[in-house]
């Protein structure tokens, strides 16, 4: 009788134990405090690895990414380099807008709306203010200076298509937009004004024909451009010359006339090649521009 009791009471223990425990199989026994700390701590073991792999993942796209950027901007100015010499092999040769490659089109385009072409010709212009004002011509008026209106004509042409797309995208009123001058234009004028003021003889090229003599002359006055000593204009015997071999011949004539050439102001290469050139030549930024391509012409800078 006391064995059976001794061991129902141990056996009743045994229950009551099991009710606020467990037992593992390979004889481990852990409570169920035991249980939720583990619990808790493999929920957080799982949450922190999560948050190492997140970490990982972002800092690796973050290494990705300043990777790629060194390599873009290598392939960017890789780009302009190449485009930049394009723009030199192209005004030797001539070349039209058509024959750019598609890349250096962008970049032409680029090149205009950021600003840059504004920019390079507002430096040349300051540099030939600088330089000819430190000079003075001769009294006797047989020192000149050639200037190429053809730039002159784009600028006019920049001019009023600013002033068309601001008259009437815009919405603005005509007085206010007969006020307003395209940089470009607006920069030629002053550099022809001061040069005039300093006392020089200018003398225009272009290549256009003689036939257009009379037109020209109106566009020039009509933008201001008046004054000029001279304008050099293709005869019919010389439509068919090479533009520097056309130019080089005219200068050379008025090398003949007595003439002391100073300076040659132009965007073209081919008017600044072949002898008798002046003492000092300027060549103005060039803007890619073609009568079949506007679109590059009508992207001209605007502020």
């Amino acid at each position: 009788m006391q064995r059976g009791n001794s061991i129902r009471s141990i056996s009743s223990r045994e229950a009551s134990t099991m009710g606020s425990g467990y037992v593992i199989d390979s004889g481990f026994y852990m409570t169920s405090f035991a249980v939720i700390v583990f619990l808790v701590a493999l929920v957080t073991a799982g949450m922190l690895l999560i948050t190492v792999m997140i970490a990982l993942t972002v800092l690796l796209q973050s290494c990705q990414n300043k990777s790629a950027g060194p390599i873009q901007l290598e392939r960017a100015n890789r780009e302009y380099t190449y485009c930049k010499i394009f723009v030199s092999h192209a005004e030797i040769n001539s070349l039209g807008v058509d024959q750019f490659p598609e890349i250096c089109k962008a970049h032409a385009i680029q090149y205009i709306e950021e600003g840059q072409y504004l920019q390079d010709l507002n430096l040349t212009i300051e540099m030939a203010n600088n330089y000819f004002s430190n000079i003075k011509p001769k009294v006797d008026g047989l020192d000149v200076i050639l200037m190429d209106i053809d730039d002159i004509f784009t600028s006019i042409l920049a001019h009023h298509n600013y002033e068309y797309q601001y008259r009437f995208n815009l919405g603005q009123q005509d007085k206010q937009a007969d006020a307003v001058k395209h940089p470009l234009h607006r920069a030629l004028v002053a550099l022809h004004m001061t040069l005039q003021a300093d006392g020089w003889s200018l003398v225009f090229f272009t290549l256009k024909s003689e036939e257009e003599k009379e037109d020209t002359v109106h566009t020039l006055l009509s933008a201001g451009y008046g004054g000029w000593s001279s304008l050099i204009m293709r005869s019919a015997d010389e439509l068919e010359m090479e533009s520097w071999e056309y130019l080089s011949t005219r200068r050379a004539e008025l090398h003949k006339q007595g003439l002391h050439i100073n300076s040659v102001i132009s965007s073209h290469l081919y008017a600044l090649t072949g002898p008798f050139l002046g003492k000092h030549n300027f060549k103005l930024p060039s803007l890619i521009y073609s009568k079949k391509e506007e679109h590059f012409q009508n992207r001209m800078p605007s502020t």
